[in-house]
């Protein structure tokens, strides 16, 4: 493969060698020199161009694996990754509803479903009353363009869904079912995000390598009366999510002089 015309690193500049590299390849991307599908130049070209040594011409193509701009198949080399979807953090909406508006394949396929006693913490997070001592618990990957994509464990007060089993939820989205049968409908939620190290069920689960960085979303969804609906942990592969949060400047108020 012809490599194509890209600028050098320089070994005069204060930056190290590998990190040049990274940003030289990912100007190639951002100018659609390289474009989604494209083989990324192979690490024995780099180094000629360069003058580098293959571990550093490693470093960088690696650095860009793991931000999800190149990605690796066994035998067959390196490419430029399509662009991650872009997940805006101002709406609640179902992962099905969210995924299906951006035009993507979601299939859902359900790990456990089971009711049992719930923990203290899961008690206080569902803020469940003394009399109620169960909960179920549903753990779900989540599949977006035949790509494992997430891995979501929910937690819900049973005596709120009565009834409620996996076949209720099975290939349907959970919002939906607790809508239409427990006219249960979620108002707003609190969130929080944070990045964690896989462990090797979860990577093995997302298909990626052993002590990947993941991204875990923790939420607590309410109705309008204050009751809490249900608490989730979802784990998202950091490699293909993009997140927009939109943020607006607060208003001055300017007294009469």
């Amino acid at each position: 493969m012809k490599t194509k015309v890209m600028r050098r690193v320089s070994k005069a500049s204060p930056l190290p060698l590998y990190y040049q590299l990274k940003e030289i390849l990912q100007e190639m991307i951002d100018n659609e020199e390289l474009k989604p599908g494209d083989a990324a130049p192979p690490e024995r070209e780099l180094c000629e161009i360069h003058d580098i040594s293959r571990m550093t011409a490693r470093k960088a193509v690696m650095a860009l694996v793991n931000e999800g701009v190149l990605y690796r198949e066994q035998g067959k080399g390196t490419f430029v990754a399509a662009p991650k979807p872009k997940h805006q953090l101002t709406q609640l909406r179902g992962f099905t509803e969210e995924m299906k508006e951006q035009g993507l394949a979601v299939e859902t396929k359900i790990l456990t479903f089971d009711e049992t006693e719930p923990t203290v913490t899961i008690r206080k997070r569902l803020m469940m009353p003394p009399a109620d001592n169960r909960v179920i618990e549903t753990r779900r990957l989540r599949i977006v363009d035949d790509l494992p994509f997430a891995l979501e464990t929910v937690w819900l007060n049973e005596a709120k869904c009565p009834g409620l089993n996996r076949e209720a939820i099975e290939g349907r989205s959970l919002y939906a079912v607790l809508k239409e049968q427990y006219n249960c409908r979620p108002s707003y939620a609190r969130q929080t995000i944070e990045p964690i190290q896989l462990n090797d069920y979860e990577s093995g689960l997302l298909g990626l390598p052993k002590g990947s960085l993941g991204l875990l979303f923790s939420r607590t969804t309410y109705l309008d009366n204050g009751e809490v609906v249900e608490f989730t942990k979802c784990i998202y592969r950091s490699d293909k999510h993009k997140y927009e949060v939109i943020l607006r400047a607060e208003e001055k108020k300017y007294s009469e002089s």
